[in-house]
């Protein structure tokens, strides 16, 4: 210890963050503690614990503490169609998008939403996701926030997200200003497609890559997949590969550790997070070579 601060404050963690749902069973200020022990610069939030503890409090801590916010989630499931719940879709997005702004992180993360009940219009649900975003990008531009669209692993196309690819998000994002609308790079969602490398080039190109997440993948997946996200090193996903080819198409940003496992959540929170640092800098700390 030096200074309250452990042994992996002395690491090359410039650029990694912590989204809080990999060990949410630290209370928001045991996080914030941890982070500061460890040396860790950047959190990744989630709006219903930070509205548990209170939003203006949860901004004074984390800004006191001198983390940066590095995304909010979420924002999203804009796929509804009948009129009063996307008028309530809308204003959740809009209160979402000022409680980033709040926070001071400048990117919220969209879940888009799968296809509503009785319906296999993936085509509509996606407009529907870009007539949204239509109203939510310039509200989100005028509070110094971007949009993020998340794509998820086709598993979860009908309850949760229709937009599966990378390049069906850009197809989205890219109706609209490049500083308003971007996309967020989840390993575990994209790391099966072959047409991904190209994609993160397009990306890159245009300015969009607004997030990176980490997470990685493992068989046989668990009963509730969605709590199923391995970590960092324990899967098949090459996650030094992937931060090089983000990094090549001009990725700067903060690279966040999103994990959801019920055994991580049944474990000690601070020792969780320790390991997470560790897997990170042996598994993604610094990508290999260009090939």
């Amino acid at each position: 210890m030096n200074g309250g601060r452990t042994d992996l404050a002395r690491t090359d963690l410039t650029r990694f963050s912590i989204n809080q749902m990999t060990v949410k069973q630290l209370a928001l200020p045991e996080l914030v503690d941890a982070c500061v022990r460890s040396g860790i610069p950047g959190v990744g939030l989630w709006r219903e614990p930070v509205q548990s503890y209170g939003l203006d409090k949860a901004a004074r801590l984390v800004r006191d503490a001198g983390l940066t916010v590095t995304t909010l989630c979420r924002g999203g499931f804009l796929t509804a169609t009948d009129s009063h719940a996307r008028v309530g879709a809308i204003d959740d997005n809009r209160a979402a998008i000022d409680e980033a702004a709040t926070l001071g992180t400048d990117t919220l993360v969209l879940v888009s939403g799968g296809l509503p009940p009785g319906s296999r219009d993936l085509y509509g649900a996606r407009e529907r996701i870009a007539e949204a975003l239509a109203d939510l990008a310039p509200y989100a531009a005028d509070r110094g926030v971007r949009l993020a669209i998340e794509p998820l692993h086709p598993m979860y196309a009908a309850d949760r997200c229709v937009v599966s690819t990378l390049g069906q998000a850009l197809d989205l994002a890219e109706r609209f200003p490049a500083d308003q609308v971007g996309v967020c790079v989840d390993t575990y969602h994209l790391w099966w497609d072959d047409l991904a490398p190209a994609q993160l080039v397009r990306a890159g190109e245009g300015h969009r890559l607004h997030s990176f997440q980490l997470a990685d993948w493992v068989t046989p997946l668990p009963a509730g997949v969605l709590t199923g996200r391995g970590q960092l090193g324990d899967g098949v996903i090459d996650l030094r590969e992937w931060r090089r080819q983000v990094e090549a198409a001009g990725y700067t940003g903060p690279i966040e550790v999103e994990l959801f496992n019920d055994a991580l959540w049944a474990r000690d929170g601070r020792e969780v997070l320790a390991e997470t640092v560790a897997c990170f800098l042996e598994h993604a700390g610094k990508p290999p070579p260009e090939k």
